[in-house]
């Protein structure tokens, strides 16, 4: 299934970092600091052409997590096929120290995944 992928920042686009992952690293488009216990809107510069029947998930990476308590605050987040605007990532700072996000760091993962429309009965008894 092709995603098609807009870059409007200086990073390089989302990846595969190796055969058979599921996810794809995607960076930061800014200097940010996340404070201690709050989080922040992160630009990546990154804008999606998702196909119609497919959702793309925006994940924790596992090492941010294991780390500095950094994780993807309403994960997994979904972006719908419908959705044109630019990728952000809502990244939330767990740890009693704050971080600080450089532009080029990889912050998340996005992974693409079938969906199922339910057809919606209303039950009237």
């Amino acid at each position: 299934m092709k995603l098609k992928i807009k870059n409007l920042s200086d990073n390089p686009i989302p990846c595969f970092k190796n055969p058979g992952d599921s996810g794809m690293d995607i960076c930061s488009n800014e200097d940010v600091r996340v404070l201690a216990f709050n989080w922040k809107l992160i630009s990546t510069g990154i804008y999606l052409e998702i196909p119609e029947g497919y959702e793309v998930q925006v994940r924790s990476r596992s090492g941010l997590a294991a780390k500095y308590g950094l994780i993807v605050l309403n994960s997994p987040g979904t972006i719908d096929s419908g959705y044109r605007g630019e990728v952000n990532v809502i990244l939330m700072n767990h740890n009693h120290f704050p971080y600080d996000v450089t532009k080029g760091d990889r912050i998340a993962q996005l992974v693409m995944a079938p969906i199922t429309i339910a057809k919606i009965e209303e039950i009237t008894e």
